[in-house]
């Protein structure tokens, strides 16, 4: 009997997780996982900020580290390249079965960069060869201004995960910054095997604000819980046509792979849905779900993966954007909110992970 996660891989659907941490790389966690199916892992500035700020584990490093530095992001890059280095490691041997299919772990750029493309372009470039890893994918976020910085850093044949994408119009300008990244890279002669890319498309929020506007509107309930996974299901169809073109084939014959359409935040925010449901919903081949733990335990334990959930009902999909805006609820200021708001919280985890670490600085220095 296969488990929901060798179900998703069947259909296609690669299994990420969305954590990292010293003690869960270090302690086997990480590995344990891999060996349950899990192939790859991404992270975030909350994240980190979580995994620095709790117990001990970083406490010696740092205090090594602040011999040479005296700058506390410059000692959060050093953290974070050991720990993003031994994940790559555990992973590599997917990365190399699957022939950089799977087997990436994630680091993003600074996110307070996010509306600069030449430092956002720069930044990725210093983080890849900081961390020396080919495995490595550095998540940008999908701004207007980070549109060039992804084409620019793909076409220096850097690995993409692009991140923080809310609407359907942004997903197609990614996918095609991602194709004209690819297209200069040959033209340069490098070699599109070296990168890949995944647009990490976001779920559980879109709901979340999307039903909060129809609960203040009243009298639509029927509509609760049905926009993010209808956007969804539009990101995948215009993943199959912009992957589709004649202008893609050519690159692919080549060697190029596709930009998979990776579904983010996909731990439910309301407690009335079902915790899997964003999951259960989203199968589909060339896909990748990347999950908090507790998600991925939910998975294992009662997951129900019945098909290639992605192509069902796509007309209603786009209906449902439709119905949306009958009743008052604008999809594009709902997803501009989301992505000026995604951008705002990851940059002020970052500037919480600096200030929680210059204050742990001074303690150790101190003691």
């Amino acid at each position: 009997m296969s488990t929901p996660l060798q179900q998703l891989a069947e259909r296609g659907q690669s299994v990420w997780i969305d954590f990292l941490s010293r003690t869960f790389v270090k302690d086997g966690d990480l590995k344990g996982l891999v060996e349950q199916g899990v192939e790859g892992v991404t992270s975030n500035p909350t994240i980190f900020q979580g995994a620095i700020a709790e117990g001990d584990a970083y406490d010696d490093q740092i205090r090594e580290l602040s011999a040479e530095h005296d700058d506390a992001k410059e000692i959060f890059w050093q953290l974070a390249k050991d720990d993003i280095r031994d994940a790559c490691d555990i992973l590599r041997p997917v990365w190399d079965k699957g022939k950089a299919q799977d087997g990436w772990v994630s680091l993003e750029v600074d996110p307070n960069l996010a509306h600069d493309t030449d430092k956002t372009k720069s930044e990725a470039i210093r983080l890849f060869e900081l961390v020396d890893r080919p495995n490595l994918l550095i998540k940008i976020p999908a701004t207007l201004e980070g549109l060039q910085a992804i084409e620019d850093t793909v076409a220096g044949g850097i690995p993409v995960n692009v991140t923080l994408i809310f609407s359907l119009e942004r997903h197609r300008a990614v996918a095609e910054a991602y194709v004209r990244g690819v297209q200069r890279l040959v033209d340069g002669g490098g070699d599109p095997k070296t990168v890949a890319s995944v647009a990490s498309f976001f779920v559980s929020r879109v709901d979340t604000e999307a039903d909060k506007r129809l609960k203040e509107i009243g009298g639509h309930d029927d509509l609760l819980g049905k926009l993010a996974i209808a956007n969804a299901k539009l990101a995948y169809q215009t993943y199959e046509q912009v992957f589709s073109s004649p202008e893609w084939k050519a690159l692919e014959a080549k060697g190029a792979t596709k930009q998979r359409c990776l579904w983010a935040s996909t731990g439910v925010k309301n407690p009335d849905y079902k915790d899997t449901v964003y999951v259960e919903e989203l199968v589909g081949p060339d896909t990748v779900n990347t999950m908090p733990r507790e998600l991925v335990e939910a998975v294992l334990d009662h997951g129900d993966i019945r098909g290639d959930t992605i192509l069902d009902d796509t007309e209603e999909a786009s209906r449902i954007l439709d119905r949306y805006e009958s009743a008052g609820v604008s999809y594009d200021d709902v997803v501009q909110v989301l992505e000026r708001e995604g951008v705002e919280k990851f940059a002020k985890s970052f500037a919480d992970l600096i200030e929680g670490l210059e204050t742990k600085l001074k303690t150790l220095v101190a003691a």
